[in-house]
């Protein structure tokens, strides 16, 4: 992190706004420009496509200079989660919230099922469950808090410390809290992970991953992975990604500001048996007391809201968890994560107001 982006200086608005940028100097560009280059002339720390572009690392600075740490990006979140659990050993043990990012999930399964490393699956409401689970033989605890799509909050220095006790690398992935929302790298957490094609990009358009570390050792390990392996992120998507991330304090503050307001009525409405809001964030998750026909009737029946996958861009977009297979059992049926955007307040709540209020009333 650059130490001119020191946060006891800087407010995390400002360092997203002005970090990454080219020099103030006379004819400079404000913007980092696209650098579509594969190779580059010998001699220097570049020299080839995939061990670095100045897009990139525009990105890169900024995104370290709010997270506290140094960033590396990826071609999408799961390429980066792929290359962080690939640094676990042989048959090394991981422990994970049993509801978390259904590519992480995934990822740990099919490891599992290969023999490459072993899975302690936790709840993490618990507050003692990571502790329980980390023994000597555990190599690394991956967290996210709040949790996808169920919403949990984990006692992030709680479960770092119980890791570390226990000689294990912490991960979190900070993709729903964002920077400006919480930092685990202060909190002792080894690596931080981010989908950056949700908030820090913001709009929808791109694919893009993120790692960030402070050991300077670590991200030198981490970088070596990423260019062996080939995970790098287009010239467009990084450009984009930086674009994005100026306005992330302003669409976090107004999304965040309208899911406290939708999780407040949302609690009165009749066809609403559950709300999940952690109190913070713009995503919120309810369960249907109609059950699962009337989830996916909702995510039918509105004009603003957008039934798709993914989040965190400016329009409001919701979807049942439960319609991919390999979501974890543990998510109800009948549970809707919204991830809502920067539309006018009132219109969204009239949208949904609207289709809760048709849905079938269960018997």
């Amino acid at each position: 992190m650059a130490e001119r982006w020191n946060p006891d200086r800087w407010q995390p608005a400002t360092i997203a706004v002005h970090a990454g940028r080219p020099p103030h100097e006379a004819d400079q560009p404000l913007n980092t420009p696209m650098t579509p280059a594969s190779t580059f002339v010998g001699g220097g720390d570049r020299e080839y496509g995939r061990w670095g572009n100045p897009t990139w690392q525009a990105f890169e600075e900024a995104l370290g200079a709010l997270e506290g740490g140094r960033a590396l990006a990826f071609a999408s979140g799961l390429a980066a989660v792929a290359t962080v659990l690939d640094l676990v050993g042989q048959d090394g043990v991981v422990v994970a919230p049993q509801h978390a990012y259904n590519g992480t999930i995934v990822q740990l399964g099919d490891l599992e099922a290969r023999g490459r490393v072993r899975t302690r699956l936790v709840d993490v409401t618990d507050p003692g469950a990571i502790a329980a689970a980390c023994d000597d033989d555990v190599a690394l605890v991956w967290l996210e808090s709040p949790t996808n799509p169920a919403l949990e909050v984990i006692d992030l220095p709680a479960a770092i410390a119980a890791a570390h006790a226990a000689g294990a690398s912490v991960v979190v992935d900070n993709t729903f809290a964002t920077p400006l929302l919480q930092r685990p790298l202060e909190h002792g957490a080894d690596i931080v992970v981010h989908s950056a094609t949700k908030y820090l990009a913001g709009h929808s358009d791109v694919l893009m991953g993120a790692v960030v570390v402070r050991d300077d050792a670590l991200h030198d390990v981490v970088k070596g992975r990423r260019d062996l392996l080939g995970a790098v992120p287009g010239v467009l998507e990084a450009y984009l990604a930086t674009r994005g991330l100026r306005t992330l304090p302003l669409r976090l503050e107004r999304a965040q500001a309208t899911a406290a307001l939708l999780a407040e009525r949302l609690r009165a409405h009749p066809a609403v048996s559950e709300v999940r809001y952690p109190g913070f964030g713009g995503i919120v998750s309810l369960v249907l007391a109609g059950g699962p026909l009337a989830a996916d009737l909702l995510t039918r029946s509105t004009e603003l809201w957008v039934f798709t996958t993914s989040l965190g861009g400016v329009e409001s977009t919701f979807e049942r968890r439960r319609r991919w297979k390999s979501e974890p059992a543990g998510i109800p049926d009948a549970l809707v994560r919204l991830s809502v955007g920067i539309e006018d307040p009132e219109d969204l709540w009239t949208d949904l107001r609207g289709a809760l209020d048709a849905l079938p009333t269960p018997d």
